[in-house]
């Protein structure tokens, strides 16, 4: 492998590759401690975990997109849930960052789906995500659900590419080389451990950079599937994004030094590291969620309503709502008993009123879980 950037599309070797297993053992131990953690943990969340499906998996779309540059936080992709809950018009730069959110979460939510029905995370399910991740008017003419036929380069916007800091190889290489990913990422003896194996598919993937546009948030979104698929863990709710996001500089500098100097053990080692760091973030959230959860239902006698345990379980998963979106939600058919509910849940502090100037259309939030939310991101942005 060339030691210095080639002028011309990378010649990109086909997998697997040779790994030193030996300066990975510590790191391999350690990401699989984390993740066994966070496996038993989402085990005893089983019964709660579709409620918290969707703001888990919003959150995530809300990372992975940030690293391509969109501006929107997951407050404001919940809101917007809350207050529309129809397609966002494209008028501006934010709305289709919002857009671009929102696909994510779709092609997260479908890929779960294929896992769960047993498919293979094939060439043709992984066009498939992407043709989803790609539906707007921004995506359109990005071919979505197709492989690029053409040369692309990645550099600052403006760079000519003779001065590209990578250039992918060429499209007519594509089949060849994907069929090749396609292989070793599905198959269970590729690599002797599983951590390791998508560490490897992860660089590969970026290195072929199949796609016109969208191969970052595909990529990331491949890694949690991939470890639910192999059963590592109960349910895609590990997602690297936020330490690829953290630590971005590391990330691209290190792909790189994977293809220009074959170090495959340094990216490896940032790999194994980002995984146990989300899984024992993932694990503590998911712990205090439970017990936010089992505090909350314990004292829901005290409401005199056999529908408080609805309304509970639809805020969960709507933590921003409007009365129209909860009742629907929560299935409570009479509207005054859902008002009526969310007046009792002001009360006892566990509901925000954002709206209080409305007497109509208002916005309410459940705080105690958004907050914890919010705790979370603002403590490991200290580390």
């Amino acid at each position: 492998m060339p030691k210095m950037k080639p002028k011309g599309p990378f010649d990109l070797p086909k997998l697997p590759t040779n790994i030193n297993y030996g300066d990975l053992v510590e790191h391999i131990a350690q990401a699989h401690t984390a993740l066994t953690r966070l496996d038993e943990m989402l085990k005893q969340m089983e019964g709660n975990l579709p409620h918290l499906e969707r703001t888990f998996f919003t959150r995530e779309a809300v990372l992975s997109s940030k690293i391509e540059g969109t501006q929107v936080t997951l407050e404001d992709v919940l809101k917007e849930d809350a207050e529309k809950g129809k397609k966002v018009a494209e008028s501006t730069e934010r709305a289709r960052d919002m857009m671009e959110v929102i696909n994510y979460r779709k092609a997260l939510h479908r890929g779960l789906k294929m896992v769960e029905e047993h498919e293979p995370l094939a060439e043709n399910n992984v066009k498939e995500l992407h043709k989803i991740l790609l539906q707007s008017e921004r995506g359109k003419t990005r071919t979505p659900g197709q492989f690029r036929r053409e040369q692309v380069y990645i550099a600052p916007e403006g760079t000519p590419m003779e001065e590209a800091r990578y250039i992918p190889p060429s499209a007519l290489n594509i089949p060849e080389l994907y069929s090749n990913f396609d292989h070793y990422i599905n198959a269970e003896d590729s690599e002797r451990d599983p951590l390791v194996q998508i560490a490897v598919a992860h660089y590969q993937f970026e290195a072929i950079h199949p796609f016109k546009d969208g191969n970052g948030r595909i990529g990331r979104l491949l890694i949690p599937l991939f470890l639910y698929k192999r059963k590592i863990i109960a349910h895609p709710f590990i997602y690297i994004s936020k330490y690829f996001e953290e630590h971005r500089r590391d990330y691209y500098d290190l792909l790189a030094d994977v293809s220009y100097k074959e170090a495959w053990t340094p990216w490896i080692r940032f790999f194994l590291h980002g995984l146990c760091e989300q899984a024992n973030e993932a694990t503590e959230l998911g712990r205090a969620i439970i017990k936010l959860r089992d505090e909350y239902r314990s004292h829901l006698a005290e409401f005199h309503s056999s529908y408080a345990f609805n309304l509970l379980d639809a805020i969960f998963e709507h933590p921003y709502f409007t009365p129209v979106l909860i009742k629907e939600k929560s299935k409570i058919k009479n509207t005054q008993t859902v008002l009526t509910l969310i007046n009792k849940f002001l009360d006892a502090g566990i509901l925000r009123d954002l709206t209080p100037e409305k007497k109509r259309n208002k916005l309410y939030e459940f705080h105690p879980l958004t907050k914890l939310l919010e705790v979370k991101r603002a403590q490991s942005s200290k580390k």
